[in-house]
């Protein structure tokens, strides 16, 4: 079977995996959103479709070897290159390639991850009488199957145009097919958050006489803490409804027991740059603020301070978006954010 004749069944199954919900998850890819950043080795097998003018209509079949990297949240580098042989009515043909790929990753947020690529590299032809090495450029698209931290599995449809130079084998360029099937190994296992055990104090012993009752507490300061989950859409300064927690901050704003000013921070955690956080923390207290005013509190007592990513509670390395969000929640006082109020108690 004529590999030219699996292209469009692979287009069409390339083009079912970028249906638009593969391509909304797509949009919550992050600089953080790669599986596994270290590199890896994928042997391969390969079946190739060559110019007809080399090796008439007979498929070669071969094995490779890549070695690979991500090296953003879309893209990853493949090196490396393949050998193939097959004979046709005594007639032997020979195809061997070396080169780099660039895959452009359209959702890493799963463990199926379809692709595009685009690669160069150096191709040898040989038959009996002639042989040559010539510069290619290819095109392709593929998947990549996850199977665990450091397993997946690769098939990718390629097209490469080769130039050949000179005049050895009568024509000057060839129009080469390829389908390739690989399983590939992480050097590294990614990095986890180390998450620390709480244990709490022992109770204390039991006494005989019972102590005199305590005086009253001196006047102090506290501080209401807000998840922005309860407050926010993600990415989003507009306050969701209703909001009974800021509602009950404004009853007790407005009961009469509180005379002083009141400030409103917001924070975040580190994704994003410094400046988009900053102004969306910004945006969010102002937010807090606007509403406790439409709630009947003297907004000249109220003070919106945006921090951005500055006071992190907790640190972590995970490379999923899922699990680094998850992480990351004590962090989130903005972007995924706990807006800190304060007023004065008695």
């Amino acid at each position: 079977m004529k590999l030219n004749h699996l292209a469009p069944l692979a287009a069409a199954t390339l083009l079912a995996c970028l249906s638009p919900g593969a391509l909304m998850a797509q949009t919550t890819t992050s600089m953080y959103d790669i599986p596994n950043p270290s590199w890896y080795i994928m042997p391969q097998v390969t079946v190739v479709d060559p110019d007809s003018r080399f090796n008439g209509n007979k498929n070669l079949s071969g094995l490779g070897l890549r070695f690979g990297k991500a090296v953003s949240p879309s893209w990853d580098m493949q090196i490396g290159g393949s050998i193939a042989r097959a004979n046709n009515n005594g007639r032997r043909f020979e195809q061997d390639t070396l080169g780099v790929d660039g895959l452009y990753m359209f959702n890493r947020s799963s463990n199926f991850r379809p692709f595009l690529l685009a690669g160069i590299g150096a191709e040898r032809d040989k038959l009996p009488n002639a042989s040559k090495t010539s510069p290619y450029l290819n095109l392709g698209l593929g998947f990549q199957l996850g199977l665990s931290d450091q397993w997946f599995m690769q098939a990718d449809l390629r097209r490469t145009r080769t130039y050949l130079r000179g005049n050895t084998f009568g024509f000057d360029h060839a129009n080469t097919n390829t389908v390739n099937v690989g399983l590939s190994y992480y050097f590294d296992k990614p990095a986890r958050p180390v998450v620390a055990q709480y244990t709490p104090p022992p109770a204390p012993e039991p006494t005989v006489t019972a102590p005199p009752p305590p005086p009253p507490p001196p006047a102090r300061f506290e501080k209401v803490t807000l998840s922005a989950t309860e407050l926010f859409a993600f990415d989003s300064a507009e306050l969701a409804s209703p909001q009974p927690k800021l509602d009950q901050i404004a009853q007790t704003l407005t009961g009469g027991n509180f005379n002083g000013n009141i400030t409103v921070t917001g924070y975040t955690d580190r994704i994003g740059s410094d400046a988009y956080n900053q102004k969306l923390s910004q945006r969010r207290a102002d937010a807090v603020k606007s509403y406790l005013g439409s709630k009947g509190v003297n907004t000249g007592r109220l003070t919106a301070i945006g921090k951005g990513e500055s006071n992190p509670v907790v640190t972590c390395d995970d490379r999923k978006l899922k699990d680094l969000i998850a992480c990351l929640a004590p962090n989130r006082r903005v972007e995924v954010e706990e807006i800190v109020i304060e007023r004065r108690v008695n």
